[in-house]
């Protein structure tokens, strides 16, 4: 009679003890999503005023709306062809367009030059990434903090050459190395005050291959690689948003 008892209890507590799981379970539920909702709010926040700086700095350069869309996709494409996490390439294809924030601090006289610029006026246009990432420093937002590594270092070359720190290889954070070159395969396909436009096949030789100014070395090997992959999806995304 006694074990029979003694067993009842022992049912008895382990439905209790059930019971007071599930109510902890649901309320530990409860509190998660309330936390995911007021992130995705804030991030939905940050993204607000990442778009709201980007419309500035487009003000201040002769760059589009289109190029900001296109280079947001190229980033985001080889991001995850080069094996980041789908989050990671989607807040490196959403922080992209803040590239060129910096050129904000650059006189227009310089930014609108038809010609090129003199040694002062390059000295004072490669001030432009540190001012970038001044402006977006000391944000906890994972986004923005991405956006402010891209802005200091997507002048910066994988064999050292580039600015404004002159990092080399690994140094040089991958968000930069991405955006570095999805920037310099638009720039070469787009036409500008002093320049043509380039075909794509003739952007993937200079990319692949170099010539005076730009060098296959300038290029994380890794990503030149995954390049070679995409090619074509970054000439389709061109041509889909064509200024």
């Amino acid at each position: 009679m006694s074990s029979s008892l003694d067993e009842q209890r022992l049912q008895g507590d382990l439905a209790a003890a059930h019971s007071q799981l599930e109510r902890y379970a649901h309320d530990l539920k409860r509190l998660l999503d309330r936390e995911r909702a007021k992130t995705a709010q804030i991030e939905a926040a940050h993204l607000d005023t990442l778009m709201r700086l980007t419309r500035a700095a487009e003000c201040k350069d002769a760059e589009t709306g289109s190029h900001l869309e296109r280079l947001a996709h190229y980033s985001q494409v080889l991001a995850a062809r080069l094996g980041l996490s789908e989050e990671d390439a989607l807040r490196i294809g959403q922080a992209a367009p803040l590239h060129d924030v910096g050129k904000i601090g650059v006189p227009d006289a310089i930014l609108m030059k038809e010609g090129p610029l003199d040694a002062g006026e390059w000295k004072i246009m490669r001030r432009h990434p540190a001012i970038g990432a001044s402006l977006l420093k000391g944000s906890t937002s994972p986004l923005i903090d991405t956006a402010r590594k891209i802005a200091l270092t997507h002048h910066e070359h994988w064999d050292g050459s580039g600015y404004p720190r002159a990092l080399r290889g690994d140094q040089i954070p991958i968000e930069g190395r991405i955006v570095m070159l999805a920037d310099r395969y638009d720039a070469l396909r787009t036409p500008r005050r002093y320049k043509s436009a380039l075909d794509h096949e003739t952007t993937c030789a200079l990319l692949c291959e170099g010539n005076a100014r730009t060098r296959p070395d300038h290029v994380d090997p890794r990503l030149l690689a995954v390049f070679r992959e995409v090619h074509e999806e970054m000439d389709a995304i061109y041509e889909r948003h064509r200024d």
